[in-house]
């Protein structure tokens, strides 16, 4: 292999691409356009008081509609047996906008997980920190940062040909692997394993607070306690089935590519790992808006007593309004 852009690859057995990623974008494409639709529908009409936690979930909802209005290019070209008709620059667009929509996410999440964090363990000190300027500040701060981090890929992203037909490479071209996957090393630390860790923490922190709460004061339901643990560890778990996989399977795959570039047989299985995996990750552009209203559908209301300061976290189905998005989430 070289950094031509004529070349042929060890011959890859990916024949199940045609149907598997076809399908499975198709899923996303209408669930993620018609529920971060709605998500933003019920923003901008039906809630009255923007809160941090609703700033931050719009922005998650724009980053994961960019990327879910790019799927239908993919879809055709996955259908043609990875020929891209459209041109280098929307190839470099669509790149861009499905790295934009992982870290984005990512980071939003982070952000989400943080403000809560603070809300439920320090309820007193974090007011200042609560502030919706605050929460615009940092979504400009996220877009600006994510922007930066990930505007490499318009470069390393392009069309090429392999085997006398044109492709849209989804990292980089063969003979470019070596410079990019410490780039991709960059991302996956910064971009993944930085907000993965604090995510963690936060959401572990918050159920330890919890459940002390409950079991320090007599006064707390049972039942409001354990919907609060379930939801957190909804949370998690969508995050985990979400993004660890893909991250886990990607970085092998560019590792294989790199290192063990001659050895078609591993390159085949870890690609087809890789391939699997992928789809579950878009899938996150659906997970977010659903979860959310399936919590902030729920007329429920959870108080919590720890060392005399109450901890709320609301979440509050109000006449009128299907879904109202209140500060507790």
């Amino acid at each position: 292999m070289n950094g031509n852009n004529n070349f042929t690859l060890c011959p890859i057995s990916d024949s199940y691409k045609r149907i598997l990623l076809p399908l499975t974008y198709s899923l996303v494409f209408v669930l993620g356009l018609t529920l971060n639709g709605a998500l933003l529908w019920v923003v901008c009409f039906r809630t009255r008081t923007w809160s941090c936690s609703v700033i931050y979930l719009t922005n998650l909802a724009v980053a994961d509609l960019l990327y879910v209005l790019s799927l239908p290019l993919l879809i055709v070209s996955y259908a043609m047996d990875d020929v891209w008709p459209f041109g280098d620059i929307i190839c470099k667009a669509v790149r861009f906008f499905f790295c934009a929509n992982l870290h984005c996410s990512m980071m939003f999440l982070m952000c989400i997980s943080v403000h809560r964090f603070l809300g439920v363990c320090y309820p007193i000190t974090a007011l200042r920190f609560r502030t919706k300027n605050l929460a615009v500040l940092t979504s400009v701060s996220v877009w600006v940062l994510v922007t930066l981090e990930i505007s490499p890929t318009l470069v390393f992203s392009h069309t090429g040909l392999i085997n006398n037909m044109t492709v849209c490479y989804e990292m980089t071209n063969p003979g470019q692997l070596y410079t990019y996957f410490p780039y991709d090393m960059f991302l996956d630390v910064v971009g993944f394993l930085v907000p993965f860790m604090i995510i963690l923490i936060c959401y572990c922190s918050m159920m330890r607070v919890l459940y002390r709460a409950g079991r320090d004061n007599s006064q707390v339901g049972t039942e409001n306690l354990n919907k609060s643990i379930r939801t957190i560890l909804a949370v998690c778990l969508m995050f985990v089935l979400c993004f660890v996989p893909y991250h886990i399977a990607r970085i092998v795959y560019l590792f294989v590519r790199v290192y063990v570039s001659s050895n078609c047989r591993v390159i085949n299985l870890v690609m087809i790992g890789y391939k699997i995996w992928k789809p579950l990750v878009s899938f996150n552009s659906c997970a977010n808006p659903l979860l959310y209203f399936l919590v902030t559908y729920q007329k429920a209301m959870a108080v919590f007593s720890h060392e005399g300061n109450i901890l709320t976290c609301r979440y509050v189905q109000q006449k009128g309004s299907p879904f109202k998005l209140t500060e507790g989430l």
